[in-house]
Order: structure tokens, then C-alpha cells, then sequence
């Protein structure tokens, strides 16, 4: 049987008084593509923060190919694989398109100590950064500061960036959000068109998003599992059209 790459056993995380997380439990194979989804408040933000080591948990396990991960430092959970984007812009946006992904692929590489050296002192880096570029459609704008990119194009970079660094398993925290329809559908398409030796987890309200890229779905309500399936098993289910789907 092949073994998970992610897996979470029973995982709680509690601020004082309040269930954030109260006993999670899923499992994420190899080179799958799952999404979290469910309304606000949910948990789903805190349980990217727990995986990748932001926050610790305040009971459970996090199982990573069946290694333990959690309390690590965010550090030694990248070390170990896992790369994130984020909801709010974490860029250098001084920085052109190309520094951007090249400091991401040398920081990824054991020994490359010099991040903030000349760009073509880094070979391999830089040949990441400009394989990456082109599949998050950035091939064209490597010059470009990426404080001056557009706000979709920001989040296309963001994207590079946690790939860059050559993850197994890749989270994405609502990568369209704010986006327009139109930068939302080249979002979609270039998420799809990722190699499968990427696994995907992604959070996403965009239910479209959700039904293109993801294999399996795991709802979120209260900090809780309330159930998971395919995208059609989950939006058949009465309790998610009650809690999620049906206000949206």
C-alpha cells in the first residue's frame, strides 16, 4: 500500500477557550490534488499554519511519507519538502520577477550561502528561476519589479516562488482571491497544467476552481471534518450545501 505523503492524525489546536482545529483527520496521497474548503472561521488557515509549522498543535500528529513533522519550525518542515503561498502578498516587489524566483530556488539548495549575490553567480538557481518563470506564465516579465507586476501576475509570482524551491507537496492559501474572473481563469489553468510531481493542497472559495483542479475535496465547519469525497460526492451532500455552498 503506498504510504501518504501528508497525513493528519487527530489534529487539534485550541487559543485559550477556542477549538481553531478539533480533531482533523485526512489523508493526502502522492501527486494528489485535494482542497480545503468551508465557510469562514472555519479552521482552514490555522491548519495550513499548523502543517507548516507556523503554529504548533495542541494535540494530534502531522505525518509527512509516515515521519512525524509537527511542532517543527517552519524551516525544517520546508527542509523537508513543503513549500506555501500565502493570502497577502510576500514578495520582494524591488526586486525583478527573475531575483524573486532565484532567491527561492537558492534557498532551497544546501550550500548556497551568498543569496543576495549577483544573479548569474548561481547557475542552477537561475536556470529554477527561469524554468518556473515559464510555467507560471512569467517567461516575459523577468525584468519586471514585481511590485509593478499586476495583481494577478503577483499571484502567479507568489506561486512560482513556493515552486522554486522544488516542494513534494505544495499549499496554496485562496490563490484567486481578489482576482478578476479573467485572471482567475489563467490562475486555473496554469494550477492545472502543473506537473503531477507536485501534490497540491490547496484552500480555495471559488467552488469553479475547485471543481477543475481538485481530485478529492475535505470540508472544514467549526474546526471540524464535516465530510470529504470527490467534488460531486461533496456538493451533493446536503450538510455542505447547508453550510458552505448554499450562501454562496
Amino acid at each position: 500500500m503506498t504510504t501518504p505523503l501528508l497525513a493528519a492524525d487527530t489534529l487539534s489546536r485550541s487559543f485559550g477557550a477556542l477549538s481553531a482545529l478539533s480533531r482533523v483527520s485526512f489523508v493526502v496521497m502522492p501527486h494528489e490534488r485535494r482542497a480545503i474548503i468551508g465557510p469562514n472561521g472555519a479552521g482552514k488557515t490555522t491548519l495550513f499554519n499548523v502543517i507548516t509549522g507556523e503554529l504548533a498543535p495542541t494535540g494530534g500528529r502531522i505525518l509527512l511519507e509516515g515521519r512525524p513533522i509537527e511542532g517543527l519550525s517552519p524551516h525544517a518542515v520546508a527542509r523537508r519538502g513543503i513549500s506555501r503561498s500565502f493570502q497577502r502578498n510576500n514578495l520582494f516587489a524591488k526586486l525583478p520577477v527573475l531575483e524573486n524566483l532565484r532567491l527561492a530556488a537558492a534557498a532551497g539548495r544546501p550550500g548556497t550561502w551568498d543569496l543576495l549575490g549577483g544573479v548569474e553567480r548561481r547557475r542552477a538557481p537561475l536556470d529554477r528561476a527561469r524554468e518556473v518563470a515559464d510555467v507560471v506564465g512569467l517567461a516575459s516579465r523577468l525584468a519586471a519589479p514585481a511590485g509593478r507586476l499586476s495583481y494577478g501576475e503577483q499571484r502567479q509570482l507568489e506561486v512560482g516562488v513556493a515552486l522554486a524551491t522544488s516542494p513534494r507537496l505544495l499549499l496554496l492559501d485562496e490563490p484567486t482571491a481578489g482576482m478578476s474572473p479573467e485572471e482567475t481563469q489563467r490562475m486555473t489553468r496554469m494550477l492545472e497544467a502543473l506537473p503531477r510531481e507536485v501534490t497540491l493542497l490547496i484552500i480555495e472559495h471559488d467552488m469553479d476552481v475547485v471543481g477543475s483542479l481538485a481530485d478529492q475535496v475535505t470540508v472544514l465547519h467549526y474546526g471540524e471534518v464535516l465530510t470529504e469525497g470527490t467534488f460531486d460526492q461533496v456538493k451533493a451532500d446536503p450538510r455542505v450545501y447547508e453550510v458552505y455552498l448554499g450562501g454562496v
